[in-house]
């Protein structure tokens, strides 16, 4: 009777007759794509399914990296971040076409202390030099201590994270002792004492701040490697016959890039306040060099702050800004490369 009924008549997938549904309605089209985006671990590749009236189609597939920077643009502060920290980077690495001066050069000494003009937009500092091309050079300083100093950290950090939390046993007590002990430290006091063994100045900074922050990487990437030694898939590489120099650099380094990316990201910010701190105690870049820490030093004698507040106000303002930048662009990276994070 019921096959009798259904002759001639297209069968649906749930195995009703088009007479027996409603085709006034559009047919069903669900997107599964967010309900699978956040299973996925690092590492690994979907394809998107959309099903349409019981069919699946495959969608194109997309990496990790390509998920984490679709939820970077939804992210409207990590955007604003991301622009802070693109823009201070381009003026510093064309600091010399931007500024309008050296940064030693003295426009006119009987102008010292000059307020914001049109002709010296943030005006000019107590030697008759020109505050806007001291903080351009100023912004190449911090971002070369910054960035080579996060170079030196990922150098020491990694290697010895990583033979730590692989191997584990003895390998690792005495490894993380050591880290402990460098750890129970102030890193600022420890980075005074090196700067004071080989004097100040731009190389001896980022050398001493990169020997000091490695232990935080460290830590970091031991307590990573801990979790992902136990993976079924290393235990198949270590089946399979691969080495252990092979399984970190193919299999466990590269599920580790995360935090590794999210901690350099807050490690450059510290970096260029630990060398703006030095620089304001007299200890870190040498003049005439522009440093913004000796420029918030030189405005902020007693004498300048209520005469002379543009000083102090443009440097602070920089160091504040470049530090949020980073801040805010980190916390946004964190989210975006998180797979099991909030769903978008």
């Amino acid at each position: 009777m019921a096959q009798s009924q259904s002759q001639g008549q297209p069968i649906t997938p749930l195995g009703l007759s088009l007479r027996e549904t409603d085709t006034s309605m559009p047919a069903p089209n669900w997107d599964v794509e967010e309900l699978i985006d956040e299973e996925r671990q690092p590492g690994q590749h979907r394809a998107a399914t959309t099903v349409l009236g019981g069919d699946l189609t495959a969608r194109k597939q997309r990496s990790l990296w390509s998920d984490a920077w679709r939820r970077l643009r939804r992210n409207k502060l990590a955007i604003v971040g991301l622009v802070i920290v693109l823009s201070f980077s381009v003026i510093a690495i064309f600091a010399p076409v931007i500024a309008p001066y050296g940064q030693a050069e003295v426009v006119d000494f009987r102008l010292a202390r000059q307020h914001p003009t049109w002709t010296w937009p943030m005006g000019l500092d107590a030697n008759g030099r020109d505050i806007f091309s001291r903080m351009v050079y100023g912004a190449q300083v911090s971002l070369v201590v910054g960035v080579l100093a996060q170079a030196i950290v990922l150098l020491i950090g990694i290697p010895i994270g990583a033979i730590a939390g692989y191997f584990g046993g003895m390998t690792d007590n005495v490894l993380m002792r050591l880290v402990d002990v460098i750890y129970a430290i102030p890193q600022l006091l420890m980075v005074l004492l090196f700067v004071n063994w080989w004097g100040p100045g731009l190389l001896n900074i980022f050398l001493a701040i990169g020997l000091v922050g490695w232990v935080t990487e460290a830590r970091l990437v031991r307590g990573q490697f801990l979790s992902l030694r136990e993976q079924e898939y290393v235990h198949a590489a270590r089946v399979a016959g691969a080495g252990g120099s092979y399984i970190i650099r193919r299999h466990m380094l590269p599920n580790s890039l995360t935090p590794i990316i999210v901690a350099l990201t807050f490690g450059i910010p510290t970096a260029i306040f630990t060398e703006a701190a030095l620089s304001f105690i007299g200890v870190g870049i040498r003049p005439p060099q522009a440093s913004w820490g000796q420029m918030v030093a030189d405005g902020a004698k007693p004498g300048y702050i209520v005469t002379d507040p543009h000083m102090l106000l443009f440097p602070v303002l920089a160091i504040g800004l470049t530090m949020l930048g980073f801040s805010f662009l980190g916390d946004g990276l964190r989210d975006a490369l998180d797979p099991k994070g909030n769903r978008d």
